[in-house]
């Protein structure tokens, strides 16, 4: 992950990423639904505000948790002001990464990527990383946004991570997105 300021969306635009708008029109349930089951542990990576954590983390239930990764502290804390005081907040692991480093331990189910990996500079190493925390028949659900990535930039990104040693398959339609599903080769 990094801090290059030009890449990474700021915190005082949080609220266009968590917004009725925006749930409308690319439904946290609806998205995630064919991926996670209860019981599941799940990463968040580059988890913003929480707009997709807080789903995850009534879809896995109450023996599941969520792994909320974001690198700004900022992010972090409005995820922490929704949660605060609700069972979530039992199921939602806030975790801080570093430049360049996720920075989980844990073995994951299920990895969302959501408009995030374009603001990596280093993907080889980051792909890597999800790798060796990715359970084996888990899955990662790679989402860019059209407007930030070009078809030719995303197809270097999946090339990136088929190096790394996942295979990638069709993605789901999502709004405004280039989408796929990755799993460990």
């Amino acid at each position: 992950m990094s801090n290059n300021n030009n890449r990474v969306c700021p915190v005082e635009r949080a609220g266009i990423l968590d917004n009725k708008l925006r749930r409308w029109l690319q439904n946290p349930q609806k998205i995630l639904k064919p991926f996670i089951k209860e019981g599941m542990t799940v990463l968040d990576v580059g988890c913003g505000p929480g707009f997709f954590s807080v789903d995850m983390a009534l879809m896995v239930g109450k023996s599941g948790r969520v792994i909320a990764s974001d690198l700004q502290e900022e992010m972090l804390q409005k995820v922490s002001d929704k949660i605060t005081g609700t069972e979530l907040e039992k199921r939602i692991i806030l975790t801080k990464c570093e430049q360049n480093i996720i920075g989980v331990s844990e073995h994951v189910d299920f990895v969302l990527l959501f408009y995030i990996v374009h603001e990596i500079p280093n993907q080889e190493y980051f792909f890597n990383e999800i790798g060796s925390r990715l359970n084996p028949n888990g899955q990662v659900l790679l989402v860019e946004p059209p407007f930030h990535v070009s078809r030719s930039a995303f197809e270097e990104t999946v090339k990136k991570a088929e190096n790394a040693g996942f295979v990638e398959s069709k993605g789901p339609n999502i709004f405004l997105s280039k989408t796929r599903i990755l799993k460990k080769g």
